[in-house]
């Protein structure tokens, strides 16, 4: 097993941060909290960079199988006035494999030849920060509409022996955000969330759906099923890739 990397130090430092907050605030408004883990399984990969004769298309889906990664989120939305909500969102996600390719491969600079083991390794972090406005409340249902800003912390890696290639991406990416919750009895809820755009030289899709059950009146354990798909075609790079995960969450309010 392979020690935690930086980006889970940065998730249990985040963990930390956000729950201190979330008790300081506790007296005057309402914070809700979400931890869920669970598997992701890729579907889809498909790899160029760059995005010219000089590179190689290549599929890491049919080269590595569809995993699975280990998938873990965390999510703080807070009331902070009435209709008015800010949502903080940690997810990171690493899939690393052995695999072998029937042709040589030429990835950021480097060659790989065929049919040789190398390790394959596809990050995509993401650490997300937003506002949205509750349009709908009742005793039933609710409606959130706002828009995310999105670091995407991506790096899709290949070693063979000595030969590396790494092509990696830090940027910032807005989102359109869209939420809703509908509560079947006092015990039971169903929810779906979306965060996503789409248009020009890429998309980038995050759907997700929960099933809730109240344990007490502020603590909740669900399920969480979530597709996770986009990419970019750009002279740079050309990467689409697909993951869908299942998991299991606690949640609770305060």
């Amino acid at each position: 097993m392979q020690p935690p990397n930086k980006h889970y130090l940065t998730l249990t430092t985040g963990v930390a941060l956000l729950l201190a907050t979330a008790q300081v605030n506790a007296t005057d408004h309402t914070v809700n909290l979400r931890i869920s883990g669970g598997n992701s399984f890729q579907s889809k990969n498909d790899v160029q960079t760059p995005n010219t004769d000089a590179g190689t298309r290549f599929s890491l889906y049919d080269a590595a199988g569809e995993g699975p990664a280990i998938a873990t989120r965390f999510e703080m939305n807070w009331n902070f006035k009435t209709r008015h909500n800010m949502r903080v969102m940690l997810a990171p996600l690493t899939l690393t494999e052995s695999v072998t390719f029937d042709q040589p491969i030429r990835f950021a600079g480097e060659s790989f030849s065929a049919n040789q083991q190398l390790n394959a390794s596809y990050q995509f972090n993401s650490w997300r920060v937003g506002y949205h406005y509750t349009a709908i409340q009742n005793d039933r249902a609710n409606l959130q509409i706002g828009a995310t800003l999105k670091l995407r912390d991506a790096e899709i890696r290949l070693e063979q022996g000595s030969t590396i290639g790494v092509d990696d991406d830090l940027g910032l990416v807005p989102l359109l955000y869209i939420a809703g919750k509908y509560h079947l009895n006092d015990k039971w809820a169903v929810g779906a969330d979306l965060d996503g755009l789409a248009g020009g030289p890429g998309r980038a899709i995050d759907l997700g759906l929960t099933i809730d059950y109240s344990i007490t009146e502020r603590w909740r354990v669900g399920t969480d099923f979530r597709v996770l798909e986009g990419g970019a075609d750009v002279e740079q790079v050309y990467n689409f890739a697909q993951f869908n995960s299942a998991a299991i969450s606690v949640s609770t309010s305060f």
